[in-house]
């Protein structure tokens, strides 16, 4: 089977770029090239391109890995998304990307990119650890290793934020405005987070430098949302039945896709609203919704698949017994949500609760608990004290971090920036003392729960429901 190129006769089932991809020019960057992006960023530049073409193509840039940079470049800038849902699936072919960079290959490449006038937007895509943000501070985190490499040989990046720094720099040498800086990253407030750590990395460096990106540069905050689950063998084989052609960088998703984003741009955008992206003043009232509501429950279904040897979050969903547990947190959190213009929100936890439980999608629970100690602070700690400062119990919250807290013990092992921490607190976890060792951990747990003795309580009685024998065990 020929591998997908410009060149692939397609069925005629198969959707394909309604625009003439040989005109296509750069206008984007875009970091972090895995699944999420490809499934979604690109999708609505696909779409807007074909609304209102423009130069919007994108450079797509990993910072490590060369894989899906070779894939790409063997692929002339195609892939597939599967489109998975019980009416059956569809395939579309994207052909929004005009270039890519493997940045531990060719750091001069990138940074030549970023600093061309051409480029408008910079996208991002890295996970919350890559940006080194420090829980405590909630600045940089000078120990972590890129933020640590870029603070010493600037001109040199390794790390998101060093190259953001060092190409902005560039820009400002040789009279350029700077690029809009769009995070895509489950980070509340994700803009201003960013725009933080990027001044702080250049006020270290060169004051002036610091004043001119927070004079000139602009960081709207964004909400995205949709579930993309890890490609697998099944995935690539399915793309290919559907296409006609190997596809290497072949993923599956759900019809469900949303973008929320703040229109504060340096100098334009593509016309992301012909995708159905949502333009608004303000993203954090439906950025503080999905955190909360779906990324937060992600996270509880997570771990009690894990503890009851289940692979997917669908197979949680099948046990009525767990699925209720997610509605159950919902129901408690949703009472410190802020209204969100044109949601309802009873009916958007109901249509979460379908969207977890769509049968075609494969989304592992080991994937959705990695880095749970990045993700805990703002999708269940955070609505756990504001539930208590109402007066009101926080049950559901306590529970899912002792779900978390009894799946570590039940594994052994976590994939987690803080592995050595989370492991070292599990392996002191007894019978007499349950959860201490992870309200131990330093900074994770805000202090208005690690003083509420009632809530940790609470806690420990989850943790004790899957208690057996000095091991945590579904029961």
């Amino acid at each position: 089977m020929q591998r997908l190129s410009s060149t692939t006769g397609l069925p005629n089932t198969v959707r394909q770029p309604r625009f003439d991809r040989t005109k296509l020019k750069p206008g984007i960057v875009h970091i972090g090239i895995g699944a999420f992006h490809r499934a979604h960023q690109a999708v609505f530049t696909q779409r807007a391109l074909e609304a209102e073409f423009g130069p919007w193509g994108i450079i797509a840039v990993n910072l490590r890995s060369p894989e899906p940079v070779e894939a790409l470049a063997a692929q002339e800038g195609l892939y597939s998304t599967t489109t998975r849902s019980e009416a059956g699936d569809q395939s579309e072919v994207i052909g929004a990307t005009v270039d890519w960079i493997c940045a531990a290959n060719d750091r001069a490449y990138v940074l030549s990119a970023l600093a061309d006038p051409a480029i408008r937007v910079v996208t991002l895509t890295v996970s919350e650890k890559a940006y080194g943000l420090d829980p405590v501070t909630g600045g940089l985190d000078h120990a972590h290793q890129a933020v640590a490499a870029d603070l010493k040989t600037p001109n040199a990046p390794v790390g998101v934020l060093g190259f953001l720094v060092e190409a902005l720099a560039l820009r400002r040498a040789a009279g350029l405005p700077p690029y809009t800086v769009l995070c895509c990253d489950n980070l509340p407030s994700n803009g201003k987070v960013v725009r933080r750590l990027v001044l702080e990395m250049a006020q270290l460096r060169d004051p002036t430098l610091a004043d001119w990106i927070a004079e000139k540069g602009r960081f709207p905050s964004s909400m995205v949302d949709r579930i993309v689950p890890a490609a697998t063998d099944a995935t690539r084989l399915r793309a290919g039945r559907l296409l006609g052609a190997q596809d290497a960088l072949a993923i599956d998703t759900e019809p469900f896709l949303q973008w929320v984003i703040e229109d504060d741009f340096v100098s334009g955008r593509p016309a992301w609203e012909a995708g159905g992206a949502i333009f608004t003043d303000d993203v954090q009232p439906y950025e503080k919704m999905k955190l909360r509501l779906l990324n937060g429950t992600h996270t509880l279904l997570a771990h009690l698949g894990i503890l009851a040897n289940l692979d997917y979050i669908r197979d949680v969903m099948a046990r009525p017994h767990l699925a209720e547990k997610a509605r159950i947190q919902m129901k408690e959190v949703v009472s410190t949500l802020d209204p969100v213009p044109g949601i309802e929100l009873g009916g958007y936890i109901d249509d979460l609760l379908a969207r977890f439980s769509n049968p075609t999608i494969d989304h592992r629970n080991l994937q959705i608990a990695q880095d749970t100690t990045q993700k805990l602070p703002q999708r269940i700690l955070a609505p756990a004290v504001d539930v208590l400062a109402k007066g009101e119990t926080a049950v559901a919250t306590a529970y899912a971090v002792g779900v978390w807290m009894a799946s570590v013990k039940k594994r052994g092992d976590c994939d987690d920036p803080r592995r050595s921490e989370v492991i070292a607190a599990a392996a002191s976890m007894d019978a007499m003392d349950l959860s201490g060792s992870f309200f131990s951990i330093p900074g994770l747990f805000p202090p208005g729960l690690l003083a509420a003795r009632d809530w940790r309580d609470r806690v420990n009685a989850a943790i004790l429901s899957f208690w057996d024998s000095g091991a945590a065990s579904p029961r």
